[in-house]
């Protein structure tokens, strides 16, 4: 159901989104919590190996079929975003879309993501986070636990780059915008990149 449900918040700019924040990826790239694939056929040229991480199992799948049909080469790999298989200093950029919002522990993932990073590596995000608003920012605290059963463990108020500052990243560039024909609860989205700094 999530592309249907994502449909037409892809169309009304979503997708573009996308595609801006990643334009920024380059060399060995790691797609943390890949979903289905809306990123597969967004990446640049300049990413010269891409590795997509998912552990949802039928989230999987769906990527796992899409692969072949996007003529793109990437590899699978079943894994959370909190404990990735891969050697330390491996990869050259780092990828989160929408998913921050749902993992267990964004800390953990952030740690994570920094590990298998080398350092001077790119973390390239588009989330959507707690509001600014403090009138929003009530109504997401008193509903993130029905939004959370309704929409399967995302969290609506979560204030993503304030994980992101309290991490061994840098951030270099935040912009803040809406989320296209979503829920005023889920609308505040930042997109950016981070910076790992030197161990």
């Amino acid at each position: 159901m999530y592309d249907r449900a994502m449909k037409s918040t892809e169309e009304a700019g979503m997708r573009e989104k996308r595609r801006e924040a990643l334009a920024e990826a380059k060399g060995r790239t790691i797609d943390i919590g890949a979903g289905t694939g809306l990123n597969l056929d967004l990446f640049p040229a300049e990413v010269s190996e891409l590795v997509l991480a998912e552990p949802d199992p039928h989230m999987l799948r769906q990527l796992r079929a899409k692969v072949p049909e996007s003529g793109r080469k990437a590899s699978v790999v079943q894994a959370p975003a909190e404990k990735l298989p891969f050697d330390d200093d491996s990869f050259d950029t780092a990828v989160f879309t929408l998913v921050l919002c749902t993992v267990p522990d964004p800390a953990a993932a952030l740690a994570e993501a920094a590990r298998v990073l080398k350092p001077g590596g790119r973390l390239l995000f588009v989330e959507h986070v707690r509001s600014e608003d403090p009138g929003l920012a009530r109504w997401q605290d008193r509903l993130e636990g029905p939004w959370r059963f309704f929409a399967d463990g995302c969290y609506c108020n979560r204030d993503t780059v304030a994980s992101i500052e309290a991490s061994q990243f840098e951030i270099e560039r935040v912009e803040k915008g809406e989320l296209p024909k979503a829920p005023p609860l889920v609308k505040p989205l930042v997109r950016g990149s981070a910076v790992l700094l030197a161990r």
